[in-house]
């Protein structure tokens, strides 16, 4: 097995964790009674597992054996409404690091098919932060009032899913 494809099998935990992290940040806002910042935190987590998944699927189709592992210890205790967007946003920013390392391991082990699969992950991952960050920006903005974010939320349609992406690498099961 390269070193792309053990680190693709790392990052396929990495992508679960990072769901569970989200399943954790949308529950602590539902307790918080904020259901447009639960509902983008749910979608997020569906999303990062869908990310998984197609890692899942690119190793079946490249007839490797993916391992399936358990996640990692996820935070789930917050002080402020602001705290798990920032934590998000350090996700994202961790995750854009992790992807860039597989596809420059790719590029250098000259798997230009492993290559080619990560490009999808490094466009997503702009967006990815992009997004998070503005929501941070957006919830600095609120200050106390954090109906401001919701309607954020609620008028600029963020994590609502959009249209399905063409260019998607195909999802092991489905999308979810």
């Amino acid at each position: 097995m390269s070193t792309y494809e053990k680190l693709l099998q790392e990052q396929i935990r990495n992508e679960f964790t990072a769901s569970q992290q989200y399943v954790a940040v949308a529950v602590w806002y539902d307790g918080q009674d904020l259901p447009r910042l639960a509902s983008h935190f749910y979608k997020q987590s569906l999303e990062e597992r869908n990310h998984a998944m197609m890692m899942v699927q690119y190793l079946l189709d490249k007839d490797i054996r993916p391992h399936i592992p358990g996640v990692g210890e996820v935070e789930s205790d917050f002080r402020t409404a602001l705290e798990p967007l920032e934590l998000a946003l350090q996700q994202e920013i961790t995750v854009t690091k992790q992807i860039e390392t597989l596809a420059r391991t790719a590029r250098d082990e000259s798997d230009y098919i492993g290559e080619q699969f990560m490009q999808w992950f490094l466009k997503e991952q702009v967006e990815e932060v992009a997004a998070m960050n503005t929501l941070v920006n957006v919830a600095k903005r609120a200050g106390d009032n954090l109906f401001h974010l919701e309607d954020y939320l609620a008028r600029e349609g963020a994590g609502d899913g959009g249209a399905t992406d063409p260019t998607a690498p195909a999802i092991a099961g489905g999308k979810v």
